[in-house]
């Protein structure tokens, strides 16, 4: 399961691990955000333990939203020691996911 990333655990969840980690910014109202939350959920599952998976819900956590200019949501960033190395937005593919997620991991 995907976790949940909040203003408060951000730089303990994001920024203070050596895996690559990937965070799905979304909220309740956006329809092609639940179309990418079970894509985030399996990615979740498939990388236990080799990266970190989480969710961003925009209306609860706008500071973190705010830090990373996210103006557009579903909006999936692909951070490496803290930094953004590849996004994605809208609703996409899981290929294209695993593919960005695969290529973080190497």
């Amino acid at each position: 399961m995907a976790v949940e990333i909040t203003d408060a655990n951000f730089a303990e969840v994001a920024m203070s691990t050596e895996k690559p980690v990937m965070i799905d910014f979304w909220a309740e109202w956006c329809g092609p955000c639940r179309m990418v939350t079970p894509i985030v959920e399996e990615m979740a599952t498939e990388y236990a333990g080799k990266a970190v998976v989480g969710k961003v819900n925009v209306d609860d956590n706008p500071d973190i939203s705010a830090k990373f200019g996210i103006r557009n949501i579903p909006t999936i960033l692909f951070l490496r020691g803290g930094q953004v190395v590849d996004k994605s937005v809208g609703a996409v593919p899981k290929n294209i996911l695993t593919e960005k997620m695969e290529a973080l991991i190497g």
